[in-house]
C-alpha cells in the first residue's frame, strides 16, 4: 500500500478523476502488472487502431449475438428463482434506473441497506463504551433532558453558557456524551457545549467524548473543526484508537475526499494501528463510488490476504466499478474469488457478473459471458434474460432486446416487467408510438404493467403537455387495483399543479394518505417547486403546514429557497409567515423527548432511500441538499451590520475581534453572500481575516463565494489570486469554481478569456457540468463579445457529453442564431430539442419567438403552418400569441396584430400582459397617448395584472411625450404599491431624464438604487456625468464621478 500512497498529496487539492489512476501497483498485489496496466477496450492506445477495428468489431458483434440467440433458443430455463435459498437480487434499482432520468456513467450509487448497516456499524463505535456503562450506572435522563433543553433552546437573548452556569448541574462524562448525541442535528450548539464543559473545573474530555464530537462535526462536514478536535486529542494526551481513525475515514470518504481518506488510512498504519474490516469496507466502497478501480483492487486484495469477509453487496459494487472502468480480466478474477473463497454458488456469481456488464453498457462482454455459461453447462435463469434485456435496452439495442423477448415468450418466462423494460427503451428513444404499442402488448398478453411503467408513461405525457393521456393512465392504475407508490403519486400531483389544477392535486394527496403512502421530503419539495412555477404562494404555506403536521424535517435550505422566491414576488406578509414557521421549527427540536444520533441515522437512511426513488421530475440545475444550519440569524445580522457600516476596515476589524460569534464555513458563506453587492471590498477583507483565525479553515464553498464577489467587482486579478490560493491550500477545485470564473468573465463581455478558462478547466482534468456550458454559451451569444461559431461548437459539445439545455438557454441560443442568419443551425437545434423530450409546441414556440425578436415575422408565421396536428397547433398558438403580436407591431402591421388578437379571443384565449404591453409601446411610439392609456385601463379592468415591464413602458412613453411629471407619478406609485422598480427600470428612466435635460433628477435615481441594494452600472454613472456636463454642471458631475470611484473601491479588495 505504501507505493501508491507516496503520490497521494496531489489528490487532496485536485478534483481530477484521473489522478488516482497514475498510482503504482502495490507490493501486496498478487496479479501480474500487465493485467492492471492493460487498458480496457474503451481506452484504445491509438485512434487509428480503433478506426480500423470498428468494422470488424461490428461484424463480430453481429455473429456473437446470433450465436447467443441460438444458445438461448435451445437452452432450458430454471423457473425457480431462489432454488438454492441464496438470495442475490438481480435487479439493482439504484444502479440501473428504470425511469427516464439518466445516471452519470461515473456515478455508482451505494446499496441503501449496506449504507445504513455500515453507518450503524460506525455509529456503534461511538456508543460502545457508553452503552456498557449504562448497564451499571444510575439513571441520569432527567439531568440530560434539562441540559439538552438549555443547549438546543439557544435563544440569543441569554447565552447558553450563562444559563448552564446558573443551572448548576453536576456534569459527568455520561451526561456530557448523552447531551452531545442529542445535539446531533445542531452541531454548532453541540460544539459550544463541548467547549464550555471542558473549561469547567474537574472535567476533562475523554477519547469517547472526542469521538462523539468528531462524529457530529464530520456529519456536518465541518472538517476544519474535525482537524482541530484531533489536534486537541493529541494536546490533551487522549489516546487515538481504531475507532478514531474509522470515524475520520468514514466522514472523509462520505464527503468524497478520497485523497484525504487515503492519507488518514496511511497515517493510521504508520502509527501501528491495524485497520479492521470496517475500515477496509469503507475504503473499498468509497473507491468504487469514485471510479478508482485499480486502487479499489489493491484494497480488495489486502482484504483477501487478511482473510476478511467481503459481503455480496460489496462484491457487486466492485464488479460494477471494474466493468465501468474496462478491467474485464479483473471482473472475471473477482468472480473466481467469489466462487472459490467466499463459496457463493456459481449461478449467483455469474448473475452478478452479467449484471455488472449490463449496468456498464458492455453488451459484448455480457454476450460472451452467456456463451461461456453454455460451455460450462450452467443453466440460465429468468433473471439472466431480464438483465440482458435491460442492458440491451439501455444500450439502445431494442431490436436485439426484442429477439431475446421472443425467446422468453417461447419459454413462457415473460411478465409485465419485461415488457416494461421495452417501454422504457422506447421512451429513451423518444419513440412514443412504439412505447405505447409495447405498453398495450402487456395488457394483451394477460399481464399487468408494473407501477413503474405507468409512472414512466405519465411523466413522459406531462413533459409533452398531454395531460389527458396522463390522467387516463392514472385512472387505469386505480381501476386495475395496481398498488400505488410515492413516485407515481408525485408524478400525478406535479402534473395537476402544472395544469393549475391545484384542488385536484390536493385530492390526490389526501387519497395517498388514505392508502397508507407516506409523503417524503422529496415529494413535498417537488410539490412546492411546482406550485412556485404557477405562482400559487398561498398553497406553498399550506404544504409547509402539512410537512410540519407530518413531522417531516423541512430544513433551513428549503426555508431559505422559499423565502428567496417569495421576496422576488414581493409577498412580504408570506415571507414573515415562513420565517416565523422556520423559527418555530428550530424551537421544536429541543422539545423532542429522545433525540439521538441513532434516530438521525435512521432518518438519514430514509432520506437516502427516498433519493433513490426514480422521480424523473426536474427541480432545477442545483438540487436542494439538506445541510445542517451551523449559525443563528443573530450571528449573521451582527457580522453583516459590521461589514456594511461606514467605518473603515481597521475599525470593522476591531469590532469583529470583539465579537463572540463562532465562525463556521456555512456562516462565512452567508456573510459573504449578504455583503457581496455594495460592500464587496469589506467582504473580501473579512474573508482574509477569518481565514487567519485559529480553528477556522476555508472550504471550497467559501472560496467560491469570494471568487464570485471579486468577479462581480470586476477585480479579476484578485479573483485569479484567490483561485491560485485555493489550490495552494489544497481545497477541492470543483466545476462550480471554474463556472463562477467563466461566468464573471462572460458577463463583462471578456469572452476570449472565458473561453481560455474553459479550455484550461478541461486541460486540468475537471469535467464541465451543465451550469458551465450554460454560462459559457449564454456569454458567447450576448450581443457584446458575441462569438457565434464558438457558441455553436460549445452547444454541440454540450449535447455530445449528455447535457440537455433548459428552456432559458435554448431560447438564448436560438435568438442568437436567428439574429446572425444561422437559420439552418437553428433548425437543427429545434430538431434536437424535440428528440430530447421538448414537446412539438414548446420547441417550435422557442424558434418562433426567436424569429419574432429579430423581425422575421413572415418566417415565424410559416413555421406555424408546419405543425400539422390540430391539438398541437392550438397549444402552439397559445405559446406564441404574444410574440407574434409583438413582432407584427414592431413592423407597424397594426391591423394584422389586431386580427390575431381577435382570432385568439374567438377560441377563448384572452390577451396576455405581453400583448397589452406591446400595444401600449406601439401607441406611444405612434404618439397616440390616449389610445395607450385606454389599453392600460382596459388591461386592468379585465383583471390582467401589469408587470414591471408594463409600467416601464408607461414611464418611457410619458417621457417620450414630454410628460415628465406623469412619468414620475408612475414611478413613485411603483415604489409605494409595487412591483418595485428593478435595474432595467432605473436604467431606462435615468437615460430618459438625462436625454431631456433632467440629469439632476437622474442623479436622485442613482442614490435610490444604492439605497435599494441595486448596484448602478458604469453606463448609469457615465450617462448622468455626461448629462450634467452637457447642462453646464461640471462640479456636480465631478461629485458623481467621485461617487462612482468610491463605489468601485468599496467593491474591490484594496490593500
Amino acid at each position: 500500500m505504501m507505493k501508491f500512497l507516496f503520490k497521494i498529496r496531489p489528490l487532496v487539492c485536485s478534483n481530477s478523476s484521473n489522478n488516482l489512476l497514475h498510482f503504482t501497483v502495490s507490493k501486496f498485489q498478487i496479479l501480474p502488472l500487465s493485467i492492471l496496466s492493460s487498458k480496457p477496450s474503451k481506452l484504445p492506445s491509438s485512434q487509428r487502431t480503433e478506426e480500423t477495428q470498428g468494422k470488424d468489431q461490428r461484424e463480430t458483434f453481429t455473429a456473437l449475438f446470433d450465436e447467443i440467440t441460438e444458445i438461448l433458443g435451445t437452452e432450458s430455463v430454471i423457473s425457480d428463482k431462489n432454488s438454492s435459498g441464496f438470495l442475490i437480487p438481480i435487479t439493482e434499482p439504484h444502479l440501473i434506473n428504470d425511469e427516464t432520468s439518466e445516471v452519470h456513467p461515473s456515478y455508482c450509487p451505494p446499496p441503501v441497506c449496506e449504507n445504513v448497516n455500515l453507518e450503524k456499524e460506525i455509529y456503534s463505535l461511538c456508543l460502545e463504551d457508553t452503552q456498557s456503562r449504562n448497564l451499571s450506572e444510575s439513571d441520569v435522563s432527567s439531568v440530560v433532558r434539562k441540559v439538552t433543553e438549555i443547549v438546543r433552546g439557544e435563544s440569543g437573548v441569554v447565552s447558553m453558557e450563562k444559563r448552564l452556569e446558573e443551572a448548576g448541574f453536576e456534569l459527568d462524562l455520561e451526561v456530557v456524551e448523552k447531551v452531545l448525541k442529542r445535539c446531533f442535528k445542531v452541531p454548532h450548539l453541540a460544539l459550544r457545549f463541548f467547549n464550555w464543559v471542558k473549561l469547567r473545573d474537574g472535567f476533562c474530555h475523554t477519547t469517547e467524548t472526542y469521538h462523539t464530537m468528531i462524529y457530529i462535526a464530520g456529519e456536518a462536514k465541518e472538517f476544519g473543526v474535525v482537524e482541530e478536535l484531533v489536534k486537541e486529542m493529541e494536546t490533551n494526551s487522549c489516546k487515538k484508537d481504531v475507532r478514531t481513525w474509522t470515524i475520520l475515514i468514514s466522514h472523509y470518504a462520505k464527503a468524497k475526499l478520497i485523497g484525504k481518506a487515503l492519507l488518514i488510512f496511511e497515517k493510521m498504519k504508520k502509527l501501528g494501528i491495524e485497520p479492521d474490516v470496517v475500515v477496509y469496507k469503507l475504503m473499498l466502497r468509497s473507491l468504487c463510488f469514485a471510479g478508482k478501480a485499480d486502487i479499489a483492487m489493491e484494497f480488495y486484495k489486502e482484504m483477501v490476504n487478511k482473510e476478511m469477509r467481503v459481503d455480496v453487496n460489496l462484491y457487486r459494487l466492485l464488479l460494477t466499478c471494474l466493468a465501468r472502468c474496462g478491467y474485464i480480466n479483473l471482473v472475471h478474477l473477482v468472480a473466481d474469488d467469489m466462487i472459490k473463497i467466499s463459496q457463493i454458488p456459481e449461478h449467483h456469481v455469474y448473475s452478478c457478473v452479467l449484471q455488472s456488464f449490463c449496468i456498464s453498457g458492455r453488451i459484448r462482454e455480457a454476450l460472451e459471458l452467456i456463451r461461456d455459461l453454455k460451455t460450462k453447462n450452467i443453466t440460465l435463469e429468468p433473471e439472466h434474460f431480464e438483465t440482458l434485456v435491460k442492458g440491451l435496452c439501455r444500450s439502445d439495442r431494442i431490436g436485439d432486446a426484442l429477439e431475446i423477448v421472443d425467446i422468453m415468450k417461447k419459454r413462457n418466462v415473460v411478465d409485465g416487467k419485461i415488457y416494461g423494460l421495452l417501454v422504457n427503451g422506447y421512451l429513451r428513444r423518444n419513440d412514443i408510438s412504439k412505447a405505447y404499442a409495447a405498453f398495450e402488448s402487456i395488457k394483451e398478453s394477460g399481464h399487468l404493467p408494473t407501477i413503474s411503467t405507468y409512472t414512466e408513461l405519465m411523466q413522459h405525457c406531462f413533459r409533452l403537455n398531454e395531460f389527458e393521456k396522463a390522467s387516463a393512465l392514472y385512472s387505469q392504475i386505480l381501476e386495475k387495483g395496481i398498488k400505488l407508490d410515492i413516485v407515481a403519486v408525485t408524478a400525478i400531483v406535479a402534473g395537476h399543479v402544472r395544469q393549475n389544477n391545484v384542488s385536484e392535486a390536493w385530492a390526490v394527496f389526501k387519497s395517498m394518505e388514505e392508502r397508507g403512502i407516506k409523503a417524503t421530503r422529496k415529494f413535498y419539495t417537488i410539490f412546492i417547486k411546482e406550485l412556485c412555477k404557477v405562482s400559487r404562494t398561498d398553497e406553498i404555506v399550506k404544504v409547509l403546514n402539512e410537512m410540519r403536521a407530518a413531522e417531516v424535517i423541512i430544513g433551513d435550505d428549503l426555508f431559505r429557497w422559499i423565502v428567496s422566491y417569495l421576496e422576488k414576488k414581493k409577498e412580504i406578509d408570506k415571507v414573515e409567515t415562513v420565517k416565523n414557521m422556520q423559527r418555530a421549527c428550530r424551537l421544536y427540536h429541543h422539545q423532542e423527548t429522545e433525540p439521538s444520533c441513532s434516530n438521525d441515522l435512521s432518518r438519514s437512511a430514509e432520506l437516502n432511500s427516498n433519493q433513490l426513488e426514480k422521480q424523473g421530475l426536474e427541480l432545477d440545475s442545483h438540487p436542494i441538499e439538506s445541510q445542517p444550519n451551523s449559525y443563528t440569524d443573530h450571528d449573521l445580522k451582527e457580522i453583516c451590520g459590521i461589514l456594511s457600516s461606514s467605518m473603515d476596515w481597521y475599525a470593522k476589524k476591531e469590532a469583529l475581534e470583539k465579537s463572540c460569534v463562532r465562525f463556521t464555513p456555512q456562516l462565512v458563506v452567508e456573510i459573504l453572500r449578504n455583503c457581496s453587492l455594495l460592500c464587496g471590498g469589506s467582504a473580501l477583507h473579512f474573508f482574509l481575516w477569518v481565514g487567519n483565525r485559529a480553528g477556522f479553515s476555508h472550504t471550497t464553498e467559501t472560496y467560491n463565494m469570494a471568487i464570485k464577489i471579486s468577479g462581480q467587482g470586476k477585480d479579476f486579478k484578485h479573483m485569479r489570486s484567490l483561485f491560485y490560493e485555493m489550490r495552494r491550500n489544497e481545497c477541492l477545485v470543483t466545476p462550480d469554481t471554474w463556472t463562477i470564473m467563466i461566468s464573471q468573465y462572460g458577463q463583462t463581455c471578456l469572452t476570449d478569456i472565458a473561453l481560455k478558462n474553459f479550455r484550461e478547466m478541461k486541460g486540468s482534468g475537471c469535467t464541465p457540468n451543465g451550469s458551465t456550458y450554460k454560462s459559457l454559451i449564454t456569454s458567447l451569444c450576448a450581443k457584446k463579445g458575441r462569438k457565434v461559431n464558438e457558441a455553436i461548437q460549445t452547444f454541440e459539445e454540450m449535447i455530445r457529453v449528455g447535457f440537455v439545455p433548459d428552456k432559458e438557454l435554448a431560447e438564448t441560443y436560438l435568438t442568437c442564431l436567428c439574429e446572425v442568419d444561422k437559420l439552418v443551425n437553428a433548425r437543427h437545434c429545434v430538431e434536437y430539442l424535440r428528440n430530447v423530450g421538448f414537446s412539438v409546441p414548446l420547441s417550435y414556440s422557442l424558434h418562433i419567438r426567436a424569429l419574432c425578436r429579430c423581425g422575421r415575422v413572415e418566417e415565424a408565421l410559416a413555421l406555424v403552418d408546419e405543425v400539422g396536428d390540430e391539438q398541437q397547433r392550438k397549444t402552439l398558438n397559445q405559446y406564441i400569441y404574444g410574440s407574434l403580436v409583438h413582432g407584427l407591431l414592431r413592423k407597424r402591421q397594426l391591423e394584422d396584430a389586431l386580427a390575431k388578437i381577435e382570432s385568439m379571443k374567438q377560441v377563448g384565449v384572452n390577451p396576455t400582459v405581453h400583448v397589452y404591453t406591446s400595444l401600449i409601446v406601439y401607441f406611444f411610439k405612434e404618439k397616440e397617448m390616449d389610445k395607450a392609456m385606454e389599453i392600460f385601463s382596459k388591461m386592468k379592468e379585465e383583471g390582467c395584472e401589469p408587470t414591471i415591464v408594463t409600467y416601464s413602458a408607461l414611464i418611457r412613453g410619458h417621457m417620450s411625450m414630454g410628460k415628465i411629471s406623469e412619468a414620475w407619478g408612475v414611478f413613485n406609485n411603483l415604489k409605494k404599491k409595487g412591483p418595485l422598480p428593478d435595474f432595467k427600470t432605473y436604467s431606462m428612466f435615468i437615460s430618459c431624464l438625462c436625454g431631456v435635460g433632467k440629469s439632476e433628477e437622474a442623479l436622485q435615481l442613482i442614490s435610490e438604487m444604492l439605497d435599494s441594494g441595486i448596484v448602478p452600472s458604469t453606463v448609469n454613472f457615465q450617462t448622468v456625468i455626461y448629462g450634467l456636463n452637457r447642462e453646464g454642471k461640471q462640479k456636480l458631475a465631478t461629485t458623481v464621478l467621485q461617487r462612482k470611484l468610491d463605489l468601485k473601491s468599496r467593491r474591490k479588495y484594496l490593500t
